[in-house]
């Protein structure tokens, strides 16, 4: 089910907080739980219900696991040995190490065995290759309970109660795109008393960041889809204005997107009193490509460093292992993404661009702001072209567009630029308009651009301070919330682009 979908906003959500706070009114906490977990697999199951009982099961092999897991621990803590039962009986490495096969088993057979048996029959081997259907979130809940695994090795997760765990895992929010969340984060925040009613200022305030995240999603990341759908797929060649427009419509139509179901997964949320991570933080704004992923997608950033990157050596070690744990991490990262070469030269290309940047520190260099500013953004949306293109051909057709510039137009504009700069101006405007009409969309990707470097985000607003709650700002965002749903009305087709992920 679509957070931007008339059955979420005014059935699902509504219904789903209701009956959790009326239950919990009559300290019926039990069966409180027990609604939230039936409406998150309702939540889920809406899609395509056949996959439901692999989600299930998924739940009950790991929560088995995590807590032989937990319970080993705490006996060799205790000095008592270890407990009765074939799981407990085990090795707590050789137990953690066999769930996160199992997990990865799984995610390989659904997510990757297209891609490699179309690899092998590249190769000259005639393999049948499965038509299998990836399920729905199968990499974010996959991630979430391997690092629940590793943190019960670890001691940092102890759950019993497996009706807690499978809120843990299903809490709808969070289940379809993340924020991918620790154990540790999360069930504490459900066993408070305070939290089991309803507290009025953060239902309030998750509105207020739902209707932004409803905005960013059907009002700005849906409008330019057209233009990234005509870039990339559809063009048989493209100009050099024309790859520019379809490369940063993209390169904003995935922030807004994504960013605009973290911030409507934070905001439907803190309505039952829960605080997600936070996942954005103004990543555009970033002056080098380490602040970049310390911005963007947060939580998959550290769940990459906490049980990849430190555990392959981190750095801790000499620098040419650094940089080949960096790289061996953001490689896998990108597959990570999808079953496709295209992920897999986006990772590689931000993993080299992070040994590039980790060996300009140690030398000690440093470039001014605004240069510093522009090479990573213009790197970071050169990259995304291949995050986004469905193959080679399609890459190079927008980056060889991107690299088409006249350069007499060129020399021409710099001439002009000393003597009259409204004139430059001019002819840019000129040059977009006879260019499929895109100056509107050319206007509108600069507005982005300085909205991302001037203004606040989502979270610094609303979670990272405490916001006066003004008339003013209930109207301002029930305007942004009716806007957003007269574009939801208008358009068709509507998907989150993580969802694939």
């Amino acid at each position: 089910m679509l957070f931007s979908s008339y059955q979420f906003i005014f059935i699902f959500l509504p219904i789903s907080w209701g009956v959790y706070f009326w239950l919990n009114a009559r300290r019926l906490t039990t069966a409180a739980k027990s609604w939230l977990i039936g409406a998150s697999f309702v939540f889920y199951g809406w899609w395509n219900f056949i996959y439901v009982p692999l989600i299930l099961m998924s739940i009950l092999v790991n929560y088995s696991i995590g807590t032989a897991l937990a319970s080993s621990q705490l006996a060799s803590a205790e000095g008592k040995g270890r407990r009765k039962g074939i799981l407990r009986a085990m090795a707590p490495r050789t137990l953690l190490m066999a769930g996160v096969a199992a997990n990865l088993v799984v995610l390989g057979y659904y997510k990757y065995a297209g891609f490699f048996l179309s690899n092998l029959n590249a190769l000259g081997l005639d393999v049948p290759v499965p038509d299998i259907a990836l399920p729905l979130a199968i990499s974010f809940f996959t991630f979430l309970q391997i690092a629940y695994l590793v943190d019960s090795y670890r001691g940092k997760a102890v759950e019993y109660d497996l009706l807690n765990y499978m809120l843990f895992v299903m809490f709808f929010p969070h289940l379809i795109a993340g924020p991918i969340i620790h154990h540790s984060e999360m069930m504490p925040q459900f066993r408070m008393v305070r939290n089991m009613a309803i507290r009025y200022r953060n239902v309030i305030i998750g509105l207020f960041i739902f209707s932004i995240g409803l905005f960013k999603k059907v009002v700005i990341a849906d409008t330019l889809a057209a233009h990234v759908g005509v870039g990339f797929d559809q063009a048989t060649s493209l100009n050099f204005i024309e790859a520019w427009v379809a490369s940063l419509s993209f390169t904003f139509q995935l922030y807004f997107d994504f960013s605009g179901y973290s911030d409507m997964a934070i905001g439907a949320s803190l309505l039952f009193n829960i605080r997600l991570p936070i996942n954005f933080n103004s990543p555009y704004k970033a002056l080098d490509i380490q602040e970049f992923w310390r911005r963007w997608h947060i939580t998959l950033s550290r769940f990459l460093r906490d049980y990849l990157y430190i555990p392959l050596g981190g750095n801790r070690i000499r620098p040419s292992r650094t940089y080949l744990n960096i790289f061996v991490t953001f490689l896998l990262g990108g597959f990570w993404h999808g079953a496709s070469w295209m992920f897999i030269i986006w990772g590689a290309l931000h993993g080299i661009a992070l040994i590039i940047n980790r060996a300009w520190q140690r030398l000690g260099l440093r470039l001014p702001s605004v240069l510093a500013w522009l090479v990573t953004f213009t790197f970071v949306n050169v990259a995304w072209v291949f995050f986004r293109a469905k193959d080679m051909s399609a890459a190079m057709k927008v980056l060889g567009g991107m690299m088409a510039v006249d350069a007499t137009w060129v020399a021409r504009t710099v001439d002009e630029l000393t003597v009259m700069p409204l004139r430059v101006l001019e002819n840019v405007y000129i040059a977009l308009t006879n260019t499929s009409g895109l100056a509107p969309t050319f206007l509108l990707l600069l507005g982005l651009i300085a909205a991302n470097l001037t203004m606040r985000n989502t979270m610094e607003k609303y979670l990272l301070s405490r916001p006066a709650i003004t008339v003013y700002s209930a109207v301002w965002h029930g305007l942004v919330f009716a806007l957003s749903l007269y574009f939801l009305f208008i358009q068709q087709d509507v998907e989150f682009l993580y969802y694939d992920f």
